[in-house]
């Protein structure tokens, strides 16, 4: 197994906020499937937490739209509908090189290192070696890391959420996906361009990025 660097783990600032993130994360990686009913309790039994900060988690993914509540019928998962694509794709490939172009002019000495680093150690991994949950979290790691870079905590907290739903899709189509091994490996080139304050070459990157990502989808829908 390829471990993600430490500052990868989350830390959580309230119990809420623990539940806010695991459930989160469970829901992107589709190990809450897409239209499940959403077990409060049990959710709250397995994260060893009351059943309080369940619930204001799941107040907070529906804003994310990760989750639906219908009065008398419970909350459930959303489903991951391909449309959505389109919608999602048009604000990423305009808010995704904002975010490159900005982590290459305003990130400092320290973080463009740590973005060199990251680079360093995604060009020594053999993506088809990891398992799907490992190819996922290194791909969220990644954007994650470039939208802190880019020091815009509005923008950070956007992208990341449509982010989420951009991986809820890729995780739903991988297997079908014959060259997902090269949407990951764009992540070095990117990285690198910012991490040598090229803002120009970093936009460019991050929005064919964007935009492959999308071809790659529609080709095996």
């Amino acid at each position: 197994m390829t471990a993600l660097p430490d500052d990868a783990e989350p830390e959580y600032t309230s119990l809420a906020d623990k539940a806010y993130t695991v459930i989160r994360d469970r829901l992107i990686m589709l190990d809450i499937p897409p239209m499940t009913a959403i077990d409060d309790v049990a959710l709250a039994k397995s994260l060893e937490v009351g059943r309080t900060p369940v619930r204001e988690a799941l107040k907070r993914l529906e804003i994310d739209r990760l989750v639906v509540s219908y009065p008398r019928r419970g909350t459930f998962a959303t489903g991951v509908d391909i449309t959505d694509l389109a919608y999602i794709s048009e604000i990423r490939v305009q808010l995704e090189p904002l975010a490159a172009r900005r982590a290459a002019e305003y990130s400092g000495p320290a973080i463009r290192a740590d973005l060199a680093e990251l680079a360093d150690t995604i060009d020594r991994i053999d993506v088809r070696t990891l398992d799907r949950d490992e190819l996922m979290r290194w791909d969220l790691h990644v954007h994650r890391t470039i939208y802190s870079a880019a020091a815009n905590p509005h923008l950070e907290d956007t992208l990341i959420r449509y982010d989420n739903l951009a991986t809820r899709i890729f995780c739903l189509f991988l297997d079908r996906m014959t060259h997902f091994d090269q949407h990951v490996g764009e992540h070095s080139g990117l990285l690198r361009a910012i991490a040598g304050q090229q803002a120009d070459e970093a936009a460019d990157r991050a929005r064919a990025h964007v935009i492959g990502f999308e071809k790659a989808v529609r080709e095996v829908v």
